[in-house]
């Protein structure tokens, strides 16, 4: 390890409970999956119902109270969002500690984020209207654009700098994403619409009663900020920075790049271009679908009449939908590696706009409707799963042409662009809502609406999907994987070599130091033993 001043993280308490030089499963599952699923189920709740919290709790879409707020807030935020994440990123790369440069900033986002949650919710509902909206632009670039960032841009780094090992790298994305999905199913389709839709927006008569809906949502703020630190705690310590770790083993100085050097490389290279897009067009098309679903469930579906009944509807056809998504979880990685990781994605997002097109048959039948759900769904899988994976190909390809990463700067444009995409999503559809003539208060919505319903919840996903089948076969980047690898190596090897010194290679060189460790814990407790 190089001799840099201590840190507040050789601290044993700050240090990770992973020791193994290799992944291995108690890793995979808990700082992978469970852990990133708990911290990751209350955004997933305000993907689906913050902005129906805001439009039917608070009222914003009512012209009279808020004008054009409903739609400017959120797109306008976008800015501040792709600003908080770059700024993240770079942050990112200043930091150089025994327990890497991503998971500080993830233990740092815990109380950021918890504290962000709970101002979410507390919106002075009696105060002006331009209280409100002053509090509400507050709390949600609190949450969007500061605190979140911090663990979303240092979650989203993991599966890059855990391991350079395929078969695992392959596996932790498949779980990291697994988490998102699963708090995504769970929280916004089957726990809320099921379990408390009617608790979250009381109604009377198919009328929403605020001041009863908004104290019942201060109450599940309270455990969505439990749940959240708990896992952000529990993902930084069941983690590893191994790849941040080789440079430190190998006693070779990292530079402090500048940005601009990191994004001069990222734009001259098309595979990272063709990976941006990818997530940027995903993103948007899940998001506004799954921004819209409350209310398509709301007031599309035949003899769905009060917010009980819409309530069931969503939760079964979350969890109709979420089958497909909960086999890919174990179906996903074989399908990859038999295929390929972009030709299992061009082909499954093919079989996804076939099979959603069925929605379209009858757009108020909600058998149809699943039907379409299921069909699009399986399509979707390797593209839920494996990308992650993928994208950490192209740092890899981009760190042997270079001789430095890229981690910083790419991973704060897929923060901007997986959380950014929320505001904007909510922006598109605020916007249509309130053109179209949306009414909380009414029991019946006009036709303008439903039109509008059918776009965000059916169609904007699989136009989405059908540009990416073009553009994600361009992306060849598994073709130069081993080489890429055989490249960073070298290069490490070569350094190592002219300073004089002995080459190990990393990973050995971590099975080395954990057996020593082992052995050292082993004679200790014989000392104790022999004592006693």
């Amino acid at each position: 390890m190089n001799a840099e001043k201590e840190s507040i993280f050789d601290k044993k308490i700050f240090q990770t409970k992973i020791k193994s030089a290799e992944v291995k499963p108690n890793e995979m599952l808990l700082g992978y999956f469970l852990a990133p699923f708990m911290a990751l189920i209350s955004n997933a709740i305000f993907a689906s119902y913050l902005n129906r919290y805001y439009s039917d709790v608070i009222g914003w879409t009512d012209k009279s109270k808020f004008g054009v707020f409903s739609a400017l807030l959120p797109i306008v935020s976008v800015l501040f969002v792709i600003l908080g994440n770059l700024l993240v990123g770079r942050f990112m790369d200043t930091i150089h500690t025994s327990q890497g440069k991503a998971r500080p900033i993830m233990l740092l986002s815990a109380p950021l984020v918890t504290v962000a949650v709970g101002l979410l919710f507390l919106t002075p509902t009696n105060s002006s209207p331009m209280v409100q909206m002053i509090w509400m632009a507050f709390s949600y670039n609190m949450y969007y654009a500061v605190s979140y960032p911090f663990y979303y841009t240092s979650h989203s780094s993991m599966v890059n700098l855990s391991t350079r090992d395929q078969k695992k790298r392959g596996l932790l994305a498949t779980l990291s994403n697994a988490s998102g999905v699963a708090s995504l199913g769970i929280g916004s389709s089957i726990l809320v619409p099921i379990l408390l839709q009617s608790y979250l927006f009381v109604d009377h008569n198919g009328v929403i009663d605020q001041k009863a809906s908004y104290n019942h949502w201060r109450v599940i703020m309270m455990v969505l900020c439990v749940f959240t630190f708990v896992g952000i705690l529990l993902e930084y310590y069941n983690t590893r920075e191994r790849i941040t770790e080789e440079n430190m083993r190998l006693n070779i100085k990292e530079e402090k790049l500048p940005m601009k050097q990191q994004i001069a490389v990222c734009v001259k290279e098309k595979y990272w271009w063709i990976i941006i897009l990818y997530f940027l067009l995903f993103q948007f098309g899940g998001l506004v679908k799954n921004g819209s679903m409350s209310y398509y469930c709301r007031w599309m579906f035949d003899g769905i009449t009060t917010e009980a009944t819409a309530g069931t509807a969503m939760g079964t056809l979350g969890l109709i939908g979420g089958i497909p998504t909960a086999i890919g979880m174990v179906v996903a990685w074989p399908i990859a590696a038999k295929l390929g990781k972009q030709k299992s994605i061009v082909l499954g997002l093919l079989i996804s706009v076939i099979g959603g097109s069925v929605s379209f048959f009858n757009v108020h039948s909600f058998l149809i409707v699943c039907i379409g759900v299921i069909l699009k769904g399986i399509g979707s899988i390797p593209a839920m799963y494996v990308t992650l994976a993928l994208l950490s190909d192209v740092l890899d390809h981009l760190e042997a042409k270079n001789g430095f990463r890229s981690d910083g700067f790419t991973m704060s444009v897929y923060g901007a662009i997986m959380v950014g995409m929320t505001g904007l999503g909510n922006g598109i559809i605020n916007a249509l809502l309130t053109a179209s003539g949306y009414d909380a208060t009414a029991s019946v919505q006009n036709d303008s609406v439903g039109n509008m319903l059918v776009l965000c919840y059916l169609g904007i996903e699989l136009i989405c999907y059908a540009i990416l089948v073009v553009l994600m076969s361009f992306l060849k980047v598994e073709k130069e994987v081993a080489k890429d690898q055989q490249i960073i190596r070298q290069r490490q090897k070569e350094q190592v070599l002219a300073e004089g010194r002995e080459w190990v290679e990393p990973e050995e060189q971590m099975r080395r130091e954990e057996e020593q460790k082992y052995q050292q814990k082993k004679k200790k407790k014989n000392i104790l033993s022999f004592l006693e």
